[in-house]
């Protein structure tokens, strides 16, 4: 019973938050929620077509709202940054928001107890953000196991999302203690890969140095980005470069969790992990592979 009017609590402040009234007329609106394809259609988008990618998810919304992230203070120019991505229109680049603002149902209690709370609280303010009728992408695609009731697709999705890197060439331009695809196997289908290590807090700071670093190599290449709110603007910037630059986020620590069949979030030896507690305390990695693949570190 308590966990019946919890929802219903959480419902009224969401129907709340999205009624309209108009002035001449006791009449209310509910705002359509806008138009997000599920996780499937976002992979095989990105396959398909090879575009750029640039999610978004509480972190970014709230320096859009002129808050922080743990990992990322707020900056004005970011905000701005992330707002005007979101409403950006390119063929080559998609936007992608979390697919959240229908139905919850397939996740679990836990997730929809946050995101019921967190959109009753900022749901008119990521509408007001949103371009009416612009089709966006699920953000969700970089979480893939942990945060579903039903984990029977997390295998067959996690095998799809790394056909984005099928034979590539990938740069991975990333946290210097994110450490994605040390000791698993997820980059084990790239052609190559070459890291350029970025601050794993505060990434912004070295917005500029970063794109000068990158900007180095061919556009052949895949740019991979984990950097945050930082990586949803570069993905964009670089995909007007000419590369194509998929913002992969914590994908890496969500495979980690699937492999080790986990049921709750835990730390990950030898990686930052953010939403966990001692989980930013990240002991060094002495592995000379990892060593060899860095081309670069802005800190």
């Amino acid at each position: 019973m308590k966990k019946f009017l919890l929802k219903m609590y959480y419902l009224f402040l969401d129907v709340k938050k999205n009624l309209k009234i108009l002035p001449s007329k006791l009449t209310f609106i509910i705002i359509n929620p806008p138009i997000v394809r599920t996780t499937d259609e976002t992979l095989d988008k990105i396959i398909n077509d090879k575009c750029s990618v640039s999610r978004y998810g509480n972190g970014e919304f709230n320096i859009m709202f002129k808050g922080e992230q743990f990992f990322q203070e707020y900056d004005k120019e970011l905000s701005l940054r992330l707002i005007e991505v979101i409403r950006s229109q390119s063929k080559n680049h998609i936007v992608c928001i979390p697919d959240v603002f229908s139905n919850l149902d397939k996740f679990t209690e836990r997730a929809q107890n946050f995101w019921n709370s967190y959109l009753s609280l900022n749901r008119s303010k990521i509408y007001r953000n949103l371009v009416k009728k612009k089709v966006y992408y699920d953000a969700m695609m970089t979480r893939l196991y942990l945060d579903y009731k039903d984990k029977s697709k997390a295998e067959e999705r996690f095998l799809k999302f790394r056909m984005i890197w099928d034979n590539r060439e990938i740069i991975l331009v990333e946290g210097e203690q994110s450490r994605l695809g040390a000791g698993n196997n997820l980059f084990s289908n790239a052609k190559s890969l070459k890291r350029i290590l970025c601050p794993a807090e505060n990434a912004f700071s070295k917005y500029k140095e970063i794109i000068n670093e990158v900007r180095k190599y061919d556009k052949s290449s895949l740019i991979l980005l984990a950097l945050g709110p930082t990586a949803t603007v570069l993905a964009y910037d670089f995909s007007n470069m000419g590369y194509q630059a998929v913002d992969i986020g914590n994908v890496d620590i969500e495979y980690e969790w699937f492999l080790k069949r986990t049921e709750v979030k835990i730390p990950v030896k030898h990686k930052y992990t953010g939403e966990v507690a001692n989980g930013t305390k990240v002991e060094k990695l002495h592995n000379q592979e990892y060593e060899n693949e860095i081309l670069a570190q802005i800190l």
